[in-house]
């Protein structure tokens, strides 16, 4: 019985690690991608989009020799 206990209470705890670990990835990765300023490389698309958690315009870049997308924050007008 205290083998099986132990077994699954090392799986959850594998399952904590990797929902922590790949949230801190997620967020670094997602934070990489836009900025106010564009890397060389990379050409304007017509495609803008808003993200919707603070609302600000977003104009996608597109680097064609890599594939890259990249998310420039419009100016305010």
């Amino acid at each position: 019985m205290e083998w099986i206990i132990g077994f699954y209470g090392i799986q959850f705890l594998i399952l904590i690690v990797l929902i922590i670990g790949s949230w801190f990835i997620w967020d670094r990765r997602f934070k990489t991608k836009h900025g106010k300023q564009v890397p060389k490389g990379f050409v304007r698309t017509n495609e803008v989009s808003v993200d919707p958690s603070t609302n600000k315009r977003l104009v996608v870049y597109f680097n064609p020799e890599s594939g890259e997308r990249f998310y420039k924050e419009e100016e305010s007008k």
